[in-house]
């Protein structure tokens, strides 16, 4: 369903939403805090390179909404199951999501799913327009703009085919995924769309991010662009994400291949020079723009989260929402974890005799941490887990000790067999990337049943409660799903 009644106000309420990220070609100290055009009209607002590059980063500033890959997305996925603990019974911080008691007219769920929708089609208007008016630009810009534009839209539409339809593993991508909305719309005329099958979805998933790598420069020019505007590494790195979710592990190995060494230590051979920072917490602390972080969103204090969308609101003691679960099945219990891990012993904290939470982000508001999308460190444990289940389980071995040994060196894996090494590896992952919005679409996507702290029981793969249902709100706006 969208909002948007004319191309004059898509294009005015497009250019506004480009505040925080308007100037990225001039002083990047004023990244941040540039002040956009406020009156484009659809008449010129591709009339100059400058106002098409606002209208490009208006497409990042849609996509890191709060509500969708700025905080909301991020938290919900690592809710539902099994490592934190509640402290604070409020449906509008997750409660019903822990609980897994929410249903299709969740408000926030609904305002994921808008939020998702309305980057998408902020995308198609985009591409649509530049194609129309590409000689304002050189080639080179143009190819650029509009790989950034379905780097945005594969990234959408992949965050949203995980958590409102069935796994693509659960039957090779044949049940009902998404409507497919690929064409910009102006109006409420083509709300009708029936859903296209997970297999159409993650097959236009993957071509947009081919086309993607194909468009995009090897480097955007700055540790802070490259971090926050995509380049070639980061279609790459997302097409790693996509082929595990896939379970289209020969996929992962190949896309892997192109980023990360063949032996240790492991780095990014061509384009941003991606490699592990010796120090996980310099990944989490400003400015965020180590060789490690592949893609985040960036936030400042004219353009926060907003309330209750935070990160650090809802896992460090700003607010304090969640906290870890202390033992088993959390993962904090879990003997990988050990104690002297600086995962554990630099990133949590004790918090007024409640127990241990999370410190990964900032629990000051505004809550200004950039929100990481895309990390090095979870390339390397796709690329460990694509080896270990069809490769070669000697390379997978030595990325997950990478990985590992950057927080915890004298850890001993000592001899695995193959499903160890993926169990061990998977353990890896809720280590590594917890609070970063993976539990659950891990849970998902290797067919487990989801062990729910919340619900105080397993949601099994044949639950309803396993996805997210579709909003009422598209359902009574959709005929045609």
């Amino acid at each position: 369903m969208f909002y948007i009644k004319t191309k004059k106000q898509y294009l005015i309420r497009l250019a506004l939403l480009a505040m925080p990220l308007a100037g990225l070609t001039s002083c990047e100290k004023d990244f941040l805090e540039a002040i956009p055009e406020t009156s484009i009209s659809d008449a010129n607002a591709f009339d100059t390179p400058d106002r098409i590059e606002t209208l490009v980063n208006g497409l990042y500033l849609s996509a890191k909404s709060g509500t969708f890959l700025g905080g909301r997305y991020q938290i919900y996925n690592d809710i539902r199951a099994e490592e934190f603990i509640n402290r604070s019974p409020n449906n509008v911080t997750g409660y019903d999501i822990w609980q897994h008691t929410s249903n299709s007219n969740n408000t926030y769920l609904s305002n994921m799913w808008t939020q998702g929708y309305l980057t998408i089609n902020r995308v198609n208007l985009f591409l649509d327009g530049l194609e129309k008016n590409k000689e304002k630009i050189d080639s080179e810009l143009y190819a650029q703009y509009q790989a950034e534009a379905k780097f945005i839209r594969a990234l959408s539409y992949f965050s949203l085919v995980q958590i409102f339809a069935t796994p693509y593993t659960q039957d090779n991508g044949a049940s009902p995924g998404l409507p497919l909305r690929l064409q910009p719309e102006t109006s409420s005329a083509n709300n009708g769309l029936a859903r296209s099958s997970v297999a159409k979805v993650y097959e236009q998933i993957l071509k947009d991010l081919n086309e993607a790598e194909a468009g995009l420069p090897d480097t955007q020019g700055s540790a802070l662009l490259n971090t926050t505007r995509a380049h070639k590494n980061s279609a790459i790195a997302l097409k790693t994400r996509v082929n595990l979710v896939k379970g289209d592990y020969a996929g992962v190995i190949t896309e892997g291949n192109k980023i990360v060494s063949a032996t240790a230590p492991f780095t990014a051979p061509t384009g941003v020079k991606h490699a592990l920072q010796a120090d996980i917490t310099s990944v989490f602390k400003a400015p965020y723009t180590t060789a490690e972080s592949i893609f985040s969103v960036p936030m400042a204090a004219t353009n926060a989260p907003g309330t209750q969308n935070q990160l650090g609101y809802y896992f460090n003691a700003g607010n304090l929402e969640y906290y870890l679960n202390p033992n088993e099945p959390g993962i904090y219990a879990d003997p990988q974890w050990a104690a002297e891990d600086d995962r554990k012993t630099k990133l949590t904290a004790n918090y007024d005799g409640i127990g241990r939470h999370l410190t990964k982000f900032s629990g000051v508001s505004p809550y200004t941490d950039f929100v990481p999308i895309i990390r090095y460190a979870e390339v390397l444990l796709n690329l460990a887990e694509a080896e270990a289940r069809v490769g070669d389980q000697g390379r997978s071995l030595a990325l997950l000790e990478a990985v590992h040994h950057r927080s915890d060196a004298d850890y001993d894996f000592g001899d695995l067999s193959q499903q160890e090494l993926i169990d061990a590896i998977l353990t890896e992952r809720r280590i590594e990337l917890i609070a970063e919005g993976f539990r659950a679409n891990d849970i998902v996507r290797t067919g487990q049943p989801i062990r729910s702290q919340g619900a105080g029981t397993d949601i099994a793969p044949t639950d309803p409660r396993y996805i997210f249902p579709i909003p009422v709100s598209e359902v009574n706006n959709n005929p045609d799903l």
